[in-house]
């Protein structure tokens, strides 16, 4: 998110590992904001930390 300079990532959106593995971001993404009131206070914050817009 820091690299683009935006905090919405779409759901169809990969990244590439360095080692040339895809993974699906936006969907990884998609599915936290979808169950973020069974995530833990560490995982919302770390979310947070990265600048994730949960209102998006």
């Amino acid at each position: 998110m820091a690299r683009e300079g935006k905090h919405v990532v779409g759901r169809q959106h990969v990244e590439e590992r360095p080692d040339g593995t895809p993974v699906r971001l936006g969907v990884f993404l998609s599915n936290q904001k979808n169950r973020r009131d069974r995530l833990s206070e560490q995982q919302l914050a770390a979310l947070a930390n990265l600048g994730y817009d949960w209102a998006a």
